[in-house]
């Protein structure tokens, strides 16, 4: 009897849990699933005979290679930055690994031990990143089978809320982990455009309002900059390509607005000294707002608090009484905090994945082009949008490897035919 480990089963694992339950109901495999809320995973489990769900600190190391060690393959659902403690483990006893994470450089270190056990660590295999490497891989091969030179990639992906379900100034809800959404372009950016290398900080990430596109049947959204687009160059055997960026995309008045979140320095991940004295919404956003204000004197403020600022923060109720919460110490938890609250999706809120590759090439001396899109709806707050497009990889490929249909070893990520096709 095969046996899978999956480690969390958070917002993004629910079609990940029910695909393989059916697929373990099936094959008389056997799903154990971990997570710190007990609860969460029984709701997502119990109706599956094949399925048990466990309930421990991740930290605790004996009980995590208990688990581990007695697992045919490991699947981590995790934050990112506790991916290592598992992949630590598969190592030492020799299991497969699948993550929908970034491949970051401690992974990296793990990988002459990888190949020498003959070990798949498979990461980045989620939406994005996961099926927009997959999607741009076929079509780069094609357009290269064909003797043609591709001169630009643009690849945008972004977990957006339904039109029917879009009912506040933000034009956006949260349907994944709302820390990642506080902290999203805190690491700057770095990519190629027109053989220009372009790096943006933090503060400009949202700022330039050109940046948009208009997606066939949905209508215009804006992109910002992913992290570092450069390092995908190599990875899609793209060398010599004048333009190559990936991008998240967004609503353009939430670029306007997040962009004025910013500036504003609401998510601050260290001011533990300012916020400490701030017994209200209001305190905080008044003492933000003065501290801006004193080292920018190059606007006026009614420009900065339009009329779309002004609803969007209220809308978060951000010149309110309300009580700062007593375990919030920073304000990026702070913004958390009011992001959970006031952008939670209701029962039958309908999430939206889009995903938009463009792809400039010459071919028989002629200039060519490409769009390729994908649009996917959510049915409801659980079995989300984003629940599918991140999970279902996950979950396919476990099953084709545990079938010995994907039988590449090494450390990876979905860029070769023979894991996405």
């Amino acid at each position: 009897m095969k046996k899978i480990l999956l480690f969390g089963a958070g917002k993004s694992a629910t079609s990940l849990i029910d695909y393989l339950g059916k697929c373990c109901e099936e094959k008389n495999w056997k799903l154990s699933v971990c997570d710190s809320d007990l609860l969460l995973v029984q709701s997502k489990t119990n109706h599956f005979s094949s399925a048990e769900a466990f309930s421990f600190d991740i930290s605790d190391q004996e009980k995590r290679q208990e688990f581990i060690s007695s697992a045919d393959i490991v699947i981590s659902m995790l934050p990112a930055s506790l991916h290592f403690l598992v992949a630590r483990d598969c190592v030492a006893f020799s299991k497969n690994l699948l993550t929908p994470s970034y491949i970051d450089e401690k992974l990296k270190m793990l990988e002459k031990e990888i190949d020498k056990k003959g070990l798949l660590f498979l990461g980045e295999m989620g939406l994005d990143p996961g099926i927009d490497h997959m999607s741009a891989m076929k079509i780069i091969n094609k357009i290269k089978k064909d003797n043609g030179e591709i001169i630009s990639f643009k690849s945008h992906c972004g977990g957006l809320i339904a039109p029917e379900s879009d009912n506040n100034p933000w034009h956006y809800k949260i349907t994944w982990n709302p820390a990642n959404v506080v902290a999203a372009g805190s690491a700057g950016a770095i990519y190629k455009n027109e053989n220009e290398i372009i790096e943006v900080e933090y503060k400009d990430i949202f700022k330039d309002e050109s940046q948009e596109l208009d997606v066939p049947n949905l209508g215009l959204y804006a992109w910002y900059a992913n992290r570092d687009s450069l390092s995908y160059i190599d990875t899609y055997h793209l060398d010599g390509i004048k333009t190559f960026i990936r991008t998240t995309l967004r609503k353009p008045s939430f670029c306007r607005g997040w962009n004025k979140i910013i500036q504003l320095d609401l998510t601050n991940k260290n001011d533990h000294d300012q916020i400490k004295n701030c017994k209200t919404f209001d305190d905080w956003f008044s003492l933000k707002k003065e501290k801006m204000f004193s080292l920018k004197n190059d606007f006026a403020e009614d420009d900065f608090f339009n009329e779309e600022f002004s609803e969007q923060i209220d809308f978060f109720s951000l010149r309110s009484d309300n009580q700062v919460p007593e375990k919030v110490s920073t304000s990026a938890e702070l913004l958390q905090y009011i992001l959970e609250v006031q952008l939670s999706m209701k029962p039958n809120d309908k999430d939206m994945i889009i995903m938009l590759h463009e792809i400039e090439y010459t071919l028989n001396g002629k200039n060519q082009g490409i769009k390729s899109c994908l649009v996917v709806k959510g049915e409801n707050q659980i079995h989300t949008a984003m629940s599918k497009t991140v999970g279902l990889p996950l979950g396919i490929a476990t099953k084709l490897i545990l079938e010995n249909k994907i039988k590449i070893t090494g450390l990876h990520i979905p860029v070769i035919p023979g894991i996405y096709e």
